[in-house]
């Protein structure tokens, strides 16, 4: 019973932000918001003292962390792919231990675990971003020059 709750929470969400979407002056994807709404409702539940299953909140954060390393992903476009690849092999995994240590009520694991992901994900950023403006720099050299 509670898997059909779940599917029909996360579809009802989406159609939701995907209409909220049309006033916001920002675009959030309909199905992240409705995945991330959802595992947060049944963990919120669980904290609360009902019974709730936690493998279906544990199989939806799992695809919320590998949503926000695919997003995460588009923003650092100008890395390497050997990058890239570094950054994913640490960024999933340590997802992971957050969300498990959010399932367990391990908040220090969780938030050394998210304090490093952003460490990890800022150090990437600032060098795609460094490699960039290196690059648009170039381009600009080279369109001055002739």
């Amino acid at each position: 019973m509670l898997i059909i709750i779940t599917v029909l929470s996360i579809l009802a969400i989406s159609a939701l932000m995907w209409l909220a979407n049309r006033i916001l002056p920002f675009t959030v994807c309909p199905i992240c918001a409705g995945v991330f709404l959802t595992w947060m409702g049944l963990v919120s539940a669980h904290f609360l003292g009902y019974s709730i299953n936690l493998v279906i909140p544990a199989l939806l954060m799992g695809g919320s962390v590998v949503g926000i390393a695919y997003q995460l992903e588009k923003k650092l476009r100008g890395s390497s792919v050997g990058m890239l690849l570094l950054w994913k092999v640490f960024f999933i995994p340590t997802g992971f231990v957050a969300a498990y240590g959010v399932l367990e009520q391990l908040w220090t694991v969780s938030i050394a675990a998210v304090i490093f992901l952003l460490l990890v994900s800022l150090l990437l950023i600032s060098k795609t971003n460094t490699h960039t403006e290196a690059v648009v720099g170039l381009e600009k050299k080279m369109k001055d020059c002739c």
